[in-house]
């Protein structure tokens, strides 16, 4: 099937970083070995160095390559932890958020129609990893709606039991995944949030792409495709 993917921010320069640590490694390996001297602070932190390069490439390409995909159905992101589906059908809009006093919040926001889609197939494990990851990003959305700095505990410590509009009832993870997305939806009025920093287009381009896919998805992909193939 025909898609359109997009690259992940977290997996690029993977290789340069790995490839660079590698070479400045060997480099002094054979500096020592050619000419054998004490070795130098300098020499330490170029060794360092280099080692911290390889580790940041290694832990680049545990990364996605690509974190999006649109196809004629679907939309799907891809995190290191596993993946969530939406159908072109239950995205009502995407945009960027703002907060109560009117910041731009650096994410693609995500207002769906049908929560229990994504609840019903969004993994246990990636949903804890969500709720950890975008934690503080939440908390900075939630204080600016808090009266006179007191935050409800509700909005600090998600709740474990959630009962969709559609009467389906989740625990543990799913339940405070949902609940914070609730009170997603009510501070920001979408009900996802996509880091920017996860993104490699901008913002504001990608939100424009997928409310032009959302509305005609075969032919969004198919004008796509042969822009890509020429």
């Amino acid at each position: 099937m025909t898609s359109i993917k997009y690259r992940a921010q977290g997996a690029r320069h993977a290789i340069e970083c790995i490839i660079v640590g590698a070479f400045g490694l060997v480099f002094i390996m054979l500096f020592n070995i050619l000419q054998p001297t004490v070795i130098s602070i300098i020499e330490i932190f170029i060794v360092s160095v280099c080692v911290v390069s390889i580790l940041i490439g290694f832990l680049k390409t545990q990364q996605p390559y690509n974190n999006i995909e649109l196809n004629h159905d679907e939309f799907i992101y891809y995190h290191k932890f596993g993946c969530w589906r939406l159908k072109a059908s239950n995205i009502r809009y995407c945009g960027v958020p703002k907060m109560a006093d009117g910041t731009a919040i650096n994410a693609l926001g995500i207002r769906v129609n049908n929560i229990d889609e994504l609840l019903m197939n969004i993994s246990i494990r990636l949903a804890g990893k969500l709720l950890i990851e975008q934690r503080n990003l939440f908390l900075q959305i939630a204080q600016k709606n808090c009266k006179i700095g007191n935050c409800p505990s509700k909005w600090l410590i998600e709740e474990s039991n959630y009962k969709s509009k559609a009467g389906y009832k989740y625990s543990g993870l799913l339940a405070m995944f949902a609940n914070r997305t609730a009170l997603i939806k009510e501070f920001t009025g979408y009900d996802l949030l996509l880091l920017a920093s996860e993104l490699d287009t901008d913002v504001c381009d990608v939100s424009n792409r997928l409310n032009k896919w959302k509305y005609n998805p075969q032919q969004f992909i198919k004008l796509n495709t042969k822009q890509t193939d020429a």
